[in-house]
């Protein structure tokens, strides 16, 4: 039987000023050859749980501990095992050849557990990108020459050799994430211990992650811990599944299969995502689509395969004469007053050849624009000349690889970087003659690491802060916001001790607060779980139903197909497309400037028996044509 990496026994963790232990009584072990994704809705304990693995908590983040975390002092069968093999209840007095984690340092345990956390600026301590991933090796005392090698191996697995003199400091915020796995990869830790490692990274960059991670886990060499809420790509090497409840004991743990398939209902009442793949066959199943025995797929390839074997006799004419073709593929109506440019049906599509400040007749005036705006640093351009308009009552997505410029365009539009050359303009004014306070109230920002608009010492003084002194209805306000965004027990902690989710919440309240009707949002679901991911898209709705104007970053793909009306693609920090979602995605470009279709109409796209399904970019289009045609279904597989 092969010997676990590590053993986790009853583990509860509470924090000093916390109400109960997050997580809570949990067991579990983890081997060689496995890649283990741990789930559950937001602050139930997930990353205080990864930093128990290696003594972090308690010996440098103070909490009470109970139970134990037991590490495998002698090296362990290379073999990997089975779910089966690794159960926490067999053998659970350590003997020899087990060290609890408590009785050893942090620099001993991370020999064996490397952390890679979920704000990569918090561990990177060095000037250089080739230092930074040497540090570890280097405080091991390893022969220079094998520190070069480990180095070496590490940067090109995570594609920063290019790189390897630049400081990291330059680096976007998706290469300072890659960097960190690059250094934890360079320890030659035996377990690796990932949160959320690809929040901050474009689809490419998390395919070449995942990649590099697949394959040390096919090796057996490695274990893996994985916090992630982005399933499209972490099931394609996850081999086990587990999940904490609200109050952090462990719900599920099995294979993807039998937790996703055996507990869907569950898992929707505790806010778990679910793949894109799995998403869209329940509404193929639920519509009268057989996709065969079993439970549904998790992966869009698996997906595709089970729409090529439904029988096309019954289902509706794929020549695209008929009137339910062009039901099933006519893009979606555009929202009122949202006024896209329009994009040519081909690959190489470009932005729209118009002047800036130049409007077709009836067009309502832009909301935001830009014209010739350029940034640079030191000298080195990162962004333009962009010039764009934004129409009012619109929601525009922003996406590119990192490094692209997204960011820096956001803090242009919002004023919190003042643009050096060109202009940003906000409903005609410029907002370099503008004065802070005053834009400030119209142009409400979020920034994509929350930690960096933290001013106050509690949850409730950060939300109040944004609210004009003397007001008679701040504290109903503030109330009703901690409500609104599920951090009314939190009202009295330090915003810094908040979990990522609860972070990125208070940073979205507090700039709401403000009343502005503009908002500008950097990657805004981030760390989120589902139900406050998708009461987040809910608000963001409203407002828009409201009459707002969002602009907001991302690399979710798929939520811009679900939430925006526009979708303005960034390459090498220039315009290489902006028009309605639809068009866009149906232009090519996206695969153009490298970032691959969104995970629905990647998986749809090769399902090749009903082509037809290739005009459906998001789960909503897809369940209102399926709403649309009851009698679309299948009377068996052929």
């Amino acid at each position: 039987m092969t010997t676990p990496l590590l053993r986790v026994e009853h583990l509860s963790v509470t924090h000093f000023d916390a109400p109960a232990a997050r997580p809570h009584d949990v067991s579990f072990s983890i081997s060689r050859g496995e890649a283990v994704l741990l789930l559950g809705p937001s602050g139930c304990g997930k990353s205080t749980l990864a930093r128990a693995l290696n003594g972090l908590i308690p010996q440098s983040l103070g909490a009470e501990v109970a139970g134990r975390v037991l590490l495998a002092e002698a090296e362990p069968d290379p073999e990997p095992a089975s779910p089966q093999q690794s159960d926490p209840s067999a053998d659970s007095e350590p003997g020899s050849g087990w060290q609890d984690v408590a009785e050893l340092g942090v620099a001993a345990a991370s020999q064996q557990v490397a952390m890679v956390f979920q704000d990569a600026d918090a561990q990177i301590v060095t000037g250089q990108v080739f230092d930074e991933v040497a540090f570890g090796p280097e405080n091991l005392r390893l022969p220079v020459p094998e520190i070069e090698e480990r180095v070496e191996r590490a940067l090109f697995q995570l594609g920063l050799w290019d790189r390897r003199e630049d400081s990291p400091d330059i680096l976007s915020g998706g290469g300072r994430q890659r960097l960190a796995i690059a250094s934890a990869l360079a320890m030659g830790s035996p377990l690796l211990v990932l949160d959320e490692p690809t929040a901050n990274l474009d689809q490419a960059a998390k395919q070449s992650i995942y990649l590099a991670l697949g394959e040390l886990v096919r090796a057996g060499t490695h274990g893996l811990l994985l916090i992630e809420h982005d399933l499209d790509e972490a099931l394609t090497i996850a081999t086990r599944v587990i999940v904490l409840d609200a109050e952090g004991r462990l719900a599920f743990d099995g294979t993807p299969r039998e937790v996703f398939g055996q507990n869907a209902a569950r898992l929707r009442e505790l806010g778990v995502w679910f793949p894109v793949a799995h998403e869209a066959a329940a509404c193929f199943t639920a519509a009268g689509w057989d996709l065969g025995p079993g439970p549904l797929p998790l992966l869009g390839s698996e997906l595709a395969r089970r729409l090529e074997r439904v029988d096309r006799t019954s289902l509706p004419d794929s020549s695209g004469s008929g009137p339910r073709r062009r039901a099933l593929t006519a893009p979606a109506e555009p929202e009122a007053g949202a006024g896209a440019r329009e994009l040519p049906q081909q690959s190489d599509a470009l932005p729209s050849t118009r002047l800036a400040g130049e409007r077709t007749p009836g067009e309502p005036a832009p909301r935001l624009e830009t014209r010739a705006l350029t940034v640079t640093r030191g000298r080195t351009r990162v962004l333009g000349p962009v010039s764009l308009s934004i129409q009012p009552g619109s929601i525009t997505a922003v996406v590119g690889h990192n490094g692209a410029g997204k960011s820096t365009l956001l803090q242009a539009l919002a004023g919190v970087r003042r643009a050096p050359r060109g202009a940003v303009l906000l409903d005609g004014q410029d907002t370099a003659r503008m004065r802070a306070g005053a834009l400030r109230t119209r142009v409400g920002y979020v920034f994509q690491n929350p930690e960096h608009q933290f001013l106050t010492h509690t949850v409730r003084d950060e939300l109040a802060f944004e609210i004009e002194r003397g007001a008679a209805d701040a504290q109903t306000r503030v109330d009703d916001m901690l409500k609104r965004f599920g951090l009314a027990e939190h009202a009295d902690r330090h915003p810094f001790l908040l979990s990522g989710g609860q972070k990125r919440r208070l940073t979205v309240a507090a700039a709401l607060l403000d009343g502005a009707d503009v908002l500008v949002l950097d990657e805004p679901t981030f760390g989120q779980d589902r139900a406050r991911a998708e009461e987040l898209v809910a608000l963001l709705r409203e407002l828009h139903r409201d009459g707002a104007t969002l602009v907001l970053a991302t690399h979710d793909l798929q939520l811009v197909t679900e939430l925006a009306t526009h979708l303005l693609v960034l390459d090498g920090g220039v315009v290489a497309a902006h028009g309605e979602v639809d068009r866009v995605v149906a232009s090519g470009a996206l695969e153009a400037a490298g970032l691959g279709l969104p995970p629905l109409p990647r998986a749809l796209a090769g399902v090749h028996r009903h082509s037809y399904l290739r005009g459906i970019t998001s789960i909503s289009q897809l369940e209102a044509a399926l709403a649309r045609h009851p009698d679309i279904h299948d009377r068996g597989a052929s």
